[in-house]
């Protein structure tokens, strides 16, 4: 057994392996998967999804899309990794390979929105080690204390 991470791009075989680790990791509900992903695999949008895995087991994805209305910026909607793969580099190696995908194809920036609640510690921590700037907070955005930050790269 190995311990190396395979990353391409995902497909519709995916769908149930990316859905679980959405529910496992609280990002979002498996059923609101297939409307997400549609236009990715339809090849209507330009949205990237990536997948990862080690030895055929899944145990990650990043899904991100062009930001509307500007030139060569995207934002990273979700990266999950199952949970008894976390901080083992995963997440990161799964961003440094959007971050190269973005860039070969000469995109400028990337950001990604969290809470800046106390259970969101960790993911703003990964972003701020990954290189990214906390760049906006929108304070009571998703709820009473519930603020919305901004974190921004240039790629």
């Amino acid at each position: 057994m190995s311990n190396i991470v395979s990353i391409r791009p995902a497909g519709a075989a995916d769908l149930h392996a990316i859905g679980h680790i959405a529910e496992a990791t609280d990002l979002f509900p498996a059923e609101m998967l297939p409307d997400m992903i549609a236009g990715y695999l339809d090849k209507s949008k330009e949205d990237i999804w990536l997948t990862a895995s080690v030895d055929d087991t899944f145990i990650g994805f990043v899904f991100c899309e062009p930001e509307r209305l500007t030139k060569g910026t995207w934002n990273m909607l979700a990266i999950g990794v199952s949970p008894d793969r976390q901080s083992q580099g995963t997440g990161a190696k799964l961003v440094a390979h959007l971050e190269d995908l973005l860039r070969s194809a000469g995109h400028r920036i990337l950001i990604v929105e969290t809470l800046g609640t106390s259970e969101y510690e960790r993911t703003r921590s990964f972003y701020l080690r990954s290189g990214y700037v906390e760049e906006a907070r929108i304070r009571e955005f998703y709820d009473v204390g519930g603020d919305k930050i901004v974190f921004w790269k240039h790629l």
